[in-house]
Parts: C-alpha cells; structure tokens; sequence
C-alpha cells in the first residue's frame, strides 16, 4: 500500500484534501462541501473519499478560531490586568480608520471585553521588569473568585511590563488554577512577549476567547481521526494538534496561509520567483505577495475587528467570493459581497433553499462555468440562477445579461483593490508581478483583472481548488519568539542573552515535535530614534560582535530606504534604536517535488455551448486534462477541470508549461 502524506483545507464552502506519494510525487486530490455546523464532519469525509491508503502524515488548515472572530462570537471573556489600569481597552490606540477627517463619523466598535468585565490586581513591575510594588495575592483571589461566581470562563492576563519580567503573570495563574480550575487562562508573557499594552491585551484576548472552540474541535477530531495531525499556523510554519491547542491564535489565518507557501513553490518551481497570488473561495478572496520566493510576513495583522499582533503571512482578505451575495443599495445602486450565501445553503443554483443571486449564479448565468461542480457531484439549476438574475435585473431596470456581467465586474474590482492594498499602497508595481490564481472561484476573473490592473500574465495551477490544501505539505514546523529589548546602544552581551534564551526555548519546543537538529533564524526590529514603529531585519547566525552589529544596522538602513525612500545612514543626529529581538525555530520537512505534468491524462472531447463574453459566443469548451504541455488554447474558449474553470475571453490567449500550469496573456 502506497504511503501518503494528506493536506486538508477547510474553507467556507469546500474541504480540499490532497494526497502526496511520498516515493513517486503522484498527486491525488479531491474535495467535499464544508460543514459549517461541525467542521470536523467534512474534514472526515474528505479523507474517507480518498479510499484505504497508508498515511504517514496529516496536516490540516482551519477556521475555526478565524470564523469565530470574523463572526464576532466572543463571549464569556475577561480581563485581568494592572490596578489603575482597567481603561486599557476603553483608550485603545488614537487611530482611526480612513484618516482623521472620518473621526466625525466614526464610531469605535465594542470593546473585545466591556469594561465592566476588567478586573484589576495591585502589583507593578517596571519598564525593565523590577518589581516596585509587590504582586497583590489577596486581590487576586478576589478577581478569581468573582469571574467564577459569574461563570466566565475565558480569561486574558495582561499586567503592565509583563514582557519585560511574567513573574506576576505566572502567580495570576497559579491562582486561578487553584481557585478557578475551570477556566482557561491566556497569559500576555506566553502570547506575546512584547511590549505595547494595548496590542498585547487583545492579541491575548483573541487567544483566550478562541481557545474553547479550538480545545474542543481538536479534541473531537482528534478522536475521531484516531490518530496524530498537524495543523497549519498564521506564520507559514505548522504545529502538533497536541501543542496547537495551547496557543490557538496561531491559527487565526491557517487556510490562507497555506495557499500563499503553496502558490509560492508552484510559481517559483515555474520559474516566477515574484509573484502575486490570489486564493478566491466561496466565502472570501485572500490576497498575498511573494517576494524572491517567500511570502511577505507581518506582526501588525488583524482578523476583522481585533489587531493580532503575531507573526503571520501578510494576506488582505475581502468579501469577494463564489458565494459573495449581489444587493441594491438604499440609494439604489448594485453591490456585491462582503456577506456570503457559504456553503449552505449557498447560491440559488445549488436549490438548498438559498434566496439571494451571488456571483456564482452570474456566472451560471452567463454560462462561463458547467452546469455542475466536482465532475457532477453538485449539479447547478440554471433556471433558479436565470429567475434570480431577472428578478434582479427588473430592479435595477437592466437586461440580465448587463446585470449578471455587472455582478462579475464589481467582483473582479473588489478583488483588484485587494490586490492594490499589497502592491501600490506599498509601493511595488503591480505590472511587476504575474498573478497566481487558485481556489476554486480563483481563475474565473482571471483575464479581467489583466485588464483592471495592466498585469503581465495569470498563471493558474493545476488543480487550482486544491492548492491550499497541497500547501499544507510544502511547510516546516515552524515557532516564533519575540523579546522587547529598547536601547540606543545595544549591548551584545544582553543581546546574546536573550538569542540564546530564545534559541533554548525554541529548540526545546521542537524536540517535543521530534526535531533533534532545529534551525534557528533570528531577526531584529529597528527604528529611527523618536520613531514610533519598527522595521524588521534579518539578523545572522553566529557570535555577537561589532561586525554583527554593523551588518544589522546596515540591513536596517537598506530597508527602510526601500520602504520608505529615505535613510539615514550617515547622519548622527538620527540614532538607531533596538527595539525587539526574534527567533523563529525552525523543524525543516522533506518538502514534495513538483513533478512534470504530475496529473493522469484524458482523451479530447469536441464540445461547446453559448457563452456570453460581452456578447454570445459559440465557444469550445476544453477539458484542462486533455491538454498536454506546450498547447495554445485562444480566446473565447472555457477551460474546465474537477474543481475549477477558466473562463478564456477573446483577445486572450493560455498556454500549458510544463508542470501543467495554464499562463493566461493579453493577445
């Protein structure tokens, strides 16, 4: 029996399961519609679908904790934190959304907890982790007390400059445990160990308030698997089930994540090193670029509301999927998205009692998609999709066919300004980057985001639906560590300390994961002083000294002039401040080869229908597995597989490389 290592993506519409031959490379995929109420159902069913195989491995990408935030599910959530300081989250940071001049209009969203479930407890450290008032044991008997009479059962740590020394944190917890044994405890030292209050208070808030649900999803599948997996987290890295539950919000952007590493092998294995990718769902469009071969990370992420302030791959998400409903505005305009028709009961054409016209019914309507998905397992009712598009189009005083090709342009716009979110606003070029498009509703908009945003080329995978999921076998077990160390004048010997503390707790972390020779990477956080943000570094290996110094300092200087357009490298009256330092402890995985044209061939069918591209075409419609390497396919044309299609307009032309990937182009 042949030994596998399996990928399970679950998304809001489809579980994607991918199977990798650990000795041949051969590829099996599939998928299964998701189930929202239990996720686990869908992950089960898909892997029973991929028959009796013997598996070596099972990594999984997850939303639990990222839906329960986007859905804002919080509850029974508190705070402990520093007495004097109960207003942190009332205060939250000055910024506002869309620049000052919105700050008339703008109205600050509910606070992650309401004040008056915050709860304070004497002590003080200070800036560099001394104690100048003692913990206060007696008050935090209270506290602990009070939430368990109120049966909160969620609670987030967060005492002033616990970064710099968890001393208190860690006697918090011990009364809780003693006073509160039922409640799950999230400390800010053990989240985030840096400084920033605020951004450190809801980052271990999140974790708190999704650690319920995570704890009990891996649980059940766990038991039901019967057997060890992995799961994917936010910082392009994966985690034991068993280790992953004790910080689940690792785990905030799981599934996108793994798209990006995926699309980013696929694309530099094709010889595109830069690259874009974009991962289109049934519930939302996840945006991400690559830059010499590596997704871009950040630390100054959010999922909806809540700032998140842990390493994680730099991704844009908008509304903008399969299922994205279309409406009318009050003032009578047409929209498209953010709120999703999802996997059930999904859009009209699915006939599972949805009620709304999304985008995939534009395109059932316009007939650029088959009249099924999954090879026939779903079929789709164009006349529920062409009665929804009518009622539509009769409100709006348009033909259907302007309406529905409306619906898909406002979509293809909403993906485009995602993807300039990534590009302009950071000053790249967006003409710079070929597109790589994946997802099952990724590769529909291909050819009119050539056109909306002047790209090179739209390079679509095989297998396009499943790339999230065959990402998931592509990554190393992977842990980040931060310490907050602010100085002007950096001492090596204190610098060395803390890499090496850092060093220490990552290689004992990945000896858990059965990792004896770790990999470590260390970097740095820098700034101008009087700056009030960061630019992160690489930092090299080996011993401190002036040299190391110098070359981190130099790395500083190169790339804020790159983002910013501007250094000062030579100029003493702008000091240079450190201001954190990280390890990331690496566990490396033999990673797949990509084979050439890894996927079973089929024989040609001749056939066509009516497409409407503007306007009505008799087009030919190609099956992606009957193509062979080197074939030109010219627009009009509709290119279908088992999880996706490429709808081909005229003026267009694809081409097939030879690993399979179709490179769409402007005539």
């Amino acid at each position: 029996m042949r030994s596998v290592r399996i990928g399970v993506d679950t998304g809001g519409t489809f579980t994607d399961v991918v199977a990798v031959d650990e000795e041949t490379g051969e590829i099996v995929t599939t998928k299964t519609p998701s189930t929202p109420a239990n996720p686990a159902d869908g992950f089960i069913a898909g892997i029973e679908k991929l028959g009796e195989l013997d598996v070596s491995a099972i990594v999984h990408g997850t939303t639990v904790a990222t839906n329960q935030l986007l859905e804002d599910r919080i509850a029974n959530l508190g705070l402990i934190t520093t007495e004097g300081f109960e207003f942190i989250l009332e205060i939250g940071r000055q910024s506002v959304p869309d620049g000052y001049g919105n700050s008339y209009f703008w109205v600050k969203p509910p606070r992650i907890v309401p004040v008056h479930l915050v709860r304070t407890v004497g002590g003080r450290l200070d800036h560099h982790g001394a104690e100048v008032r003692p913990f206060d044991e007696a008050q935090a008997v209270e506290v602990a007390r009070w939430y368990r009479s109120r049966g909160i059962t969620a609670l987030g740590v967060c005492f002033l400059h616990s970064y710099a020394n968890p001393g208190h944190e860690r006697r918090m917890r011990e009364v809780l445990a003693r006073e509160f044994p039922e409640a799950v405890v999230s400390l800010s030292s053990d989240v985030l160990r840096e400084y920033r209050e605020y951004e450190r208070a809801v980052t271990t808030l999140v974790d708190a308030a999704v650690k319920p649900a995570m704890r009990a999803y891996i649980a059940n599948l766990s038991s039901r698997l019967g057997r060890p997996f992995s799961v994917m987290k936010s910082n392009g890295g994966v985690l034991s089930a068993r280790e992953v539950v004790n910080q689940p919000i690792s785990t905030v952007l799981s599934g996108p994540a793994a798209g990006a590493l995926g699309a980013a092998l696929i694309a530099a294995n094709a010889g595109h090193q830069s690259v874009i990718t974009l991962d289109g769902g049934g519930t939302s469009t996840d945006v991400t670029v690559v830059v010499d071969g590596d997704p871009s990370v950040t630390t100054e992420g959010s999922v909806g509301r809540f700032p998140c302030k842990i390493p994680m791959i730099d991704i844009v998400t908008v509304g903008a999927g399969g299922g994205s409903v279309a409406w009318i505005s009050p003032e009578g305009t047409l929209k498209v998205g953010p709120r999703s028709a999802g996997a059930d009961p999904g859009p009209l054409c699915y006939r599972r009692g949805g009620t709304e016209v999304t985008v995939t019914d534009a395109h059932v309507y316009l007939r650029r998609i088959p009249p099924h998905l999954l090879g026939g397992e779903i079929p789709l009712d164009y006349d529920a999709a062409r009665m929804g598009i009518e009622a539509l189009a009769d409100k709006l005083d348009l033909t259907p066919e302007r309406t529905a090709t409306g619906i898909l342009e406002i979509s293809a716009f909403n993906q485009s300004n995602a993807i300039r979110q990534l590009t302009v606003k950071r000053g790249l070029d967006v003409r710079d980057f070929p597109l790589v498009t994946f997802g099952g509703s990724g590769p529909l908009l291909a050819c009119r985001l050539i056109d909306i945003l002047g790209l090179p080329a739209v390079i679509v995978p095989p297998e396009p639906g499943n790339v999230s999921a065959f990402g998931l076998l592509t990554v190393d077990v992977k842990n980040d560590y931060v310490r907050t160390y602010v100085t002007r004048d950096l001492a090596l010997s204190k610098a060395a300390q803390i890499f090496g503390e850092l060093e220490g707790q990552a290689a004992e972390e990945l000896e858990r994961e059965g990792f004896d020779e770790p990999v470590f990477a260390r970097s740095a956080d820098l700034r101008y002083y009087g700056q009030a943000y960061e630019v992160r570094v690489p930092a090299p290996a080996g011993p401190l000294d002036e040299e190391w110094r110098q070359e981190v300092t130099g790395r500083f200087h190169d790339a804020h002039e790159k983002l910013y357009g501007y250094a000062y490298r030579d100029d003493p009256r702008h000091a240079v401040e450190w201001v954190n330092l990280r390890v990331s402890g690496i566990g490396p995985i033999t990673r797949p080869v990509i084979r050439r044209d890894p996927y079973p061939k089929t024989e040609p069918v001749e056939a066509s229908r009516r497409v409407i591209f503007e306007e009505p075409h008799d087009t030919p419609i190609i099956q992606r597995a009957a193509l062979e390497a080197g074939a030109v396919i010219h627009g009009p044309a509709v290119i279908e597989e088992y999880g996706s299609t490429i709808p081909l307009h005229p003026g267009f032309t694809a081409t097939v490389d030879e690993y399979g990937n179709v490179e769409i182009r402007r005539d």
